[in-house]
């Protein structure tokens, strides 16, 4: 999914492409995404479309009166169209015509979340319910003095706690902090949570630079900056394996309620080296030694 670095350089790049110019016409191709009824959505024709920002994962397309919204989700990419089309390609959402170019959404897959809101102006819609934004003083505060016993990792992707991250760069966030991503916030020491409040700024500034190198649209494959997540295949297998079977030298339900393979998956995780040098969602792992240490049997589904 797009996230905070793909969304703000995405906005940027549309402003200083679109900026300044009037919408010639609104083609929605995908009637489901629009999750407005008024205003119309042919009431943007003829607009002149002043700024291109962002909110967390949303772009907000101001106009002269009107406010745009555009979530891409999980599989929604923005096409920019030297030549605007007429025809309809598979997964297409909504497209902008602005005089001799366009502006397409589509999206990939078959779940069609992608979605867009057609707002009054300074009506804030979805955007009302999101948290602050990484960069806020908010959110510094609620790293530093925060209580929160949820998991750091699903306070991070929580988009009512602070908006903009995915799975993508929290991954990359514990990683550089080299915090587990069972550790509750509320666990954390003081320096820890100093280390969390520079590795997400610093793991954000990092993918942003990355993304402003892009130019055009938003392609279908990204996060090919990405350090950790989708990378680190042989731990994620050797947890999948572990949740799969009960191993030996797991405690049983009167000492912890959990599934057995819960259990085991946790420990071979929280227990096992780190010769891979990356962590998953199950912390540092190392296939030799969990292998052995847990005697993980093979599996031939899970290869």
């Amino acid at each position: 999914m797009p996230e905070l670095p793909e969304m703000q350089a995405l906005s940027e790049r549309l402003g200083d492409t679109f900026g300044g110019a009037r919408i010639e016409r609104i083609m929605p191709l995908q009637f489901s995404a629009l999750k407005t009824v008024t205003p119309m959505y042919d009431t943007l024709n003829g607009q002149k479309l002043m700024a291109v920002g962002r909110r967390g994962k949303f772009l907000v397309v101001e106009l002269e009166r009107a406010r745009v919204l555009v979530h891409l989700s999980q599989g929604g990419r923005v096409d920019v169209e030297k030549q605007p089309k007429t025809t309809r390609a598979k997964g297409s959402v909504v497209r902008f015509v602005f005089g001799k170019s366009g502006l397409l959404v589509k999206e990939f897959g078959t779940e069609r979340k992608a979605a867009w809101w057609v707002l009054a102006p300074g009506e804030e819609g979805p955007l009302a319910t999101l948290g602050p934004e990484p960069d806020s003083k908010e959110f510094g505060d609620l790293i530093r003095t925060g209580t929160d016993g949820r998991r750091v990792h699903t306070m991070l992707r929580d988009q009512h706690t602070v908006a903009g991250i995915g799975r993508g760069y929290s991954d990359d966030i514990l990683h550089r902090a080299r915090l587990s991503p069972y550790a509750s916030l509320a666990s954390l020491t003081e320096e820890q949570r100093e280390t969390l409040l520079t590795s997400v700024h610093d793991v954000l500034a990092e993918g942003l630079l990355e993304e402003r190198r892009r130019t055009g649209g938003l392609p279908p494959k990204i996060g090919d900056h990405w350090i950790v997540h989708g990378r680190c295949r042989p731990a994620a297998r050797l947890v999948r394996v572990a949740r799969s079977h009960v191993l030996p030298g797991v405690s049983d339900r009167r000492q912890d309620p959990r599934r057995p393979a819960d259990v085991a998956a946790d420990q071979v995780a929280a227990t096992a080296g780190s010769r891979w040098g990356c962590r998953t969602t199950r912390g540092a792992v190392s296939r030799s030694e969990g292998a052995r240490r847990w005697r993980v049997p093979s599996s031939r589904t899970d290869r």
